[in-house]
């Protein structure tokens, strides 16, 4: 096996991750299924991930839009996140999480939850810094990068502002 160092793995220039978990007992309420905080939090983590991993920075979460659970997950299945930045703004960057999960038994996937997740970027005295640009390249990078936009007019829209 080579000792070289490698500057980006797959996937590195949009932040891609990809996590996955086991549903464990101590994931699960009284019905055998996992609760919807520990998938907000495996959403968080994978998000934080995605974005630090991007800017190469220390960063906070800013904002999560609607979350949804569309498929309940029960204990002994397994959990896919797959986050990856979307948009990049002055400071903040938008990551879209998805979480999928498998019934290891029969093989069947389901469609769990999608979250879009705002994140900004910190320097070294814990202040907002900028960060590089994202360049959309493939279809589907500009297809998220053009709605990440709308997104986040709504988002400046709802709160009062306007974009800077």
């Amino acid at each position: 096996m080579s000792d070289a160092l490698m500057k980006n793995g797959p996937g590195q220039e949009d932040g891609e991750v990809i996590m996955t978990e086991i549903v464990l007992p101590s994931h699960a309420n009284s019905l055998g299924t996992v609760f919807g905080g520990v998938i907000m939090s495996w959403i968080d983590i994978a998000g934080a991930i995605s974005a630090q991993r991007y800017c190469r920075r220390t960063v906070v979460t800013a904002s999560i839009d609607d979350l949804a659970f569309l498929h309940a997950v029960k204990v002994g299945w397994v959990v896919q996140v797959r986050a990856r930045v979307n948009f990049t703004s002055r400071t903040s960057m938008e990551v879209g999480v998805r979480v999928d999960c498998e019934n290891p038994k029969t093989g069947e996937w389901y469609h769990t939850s999608t979250a879009y997740l705002t994140f900004v970027a910190l320097d070294e005295s814990g202040k907002p810094t900028p960060v590089a640009p994202l360049v959309p390249q493939s279809q589907e990078q500009k297809r998220r990068f053009n709605d990440a936009i709308k997104r986040r007019e709504f988002r400046l829209k709802r709160r009062g502002q306007t974009r800077s």
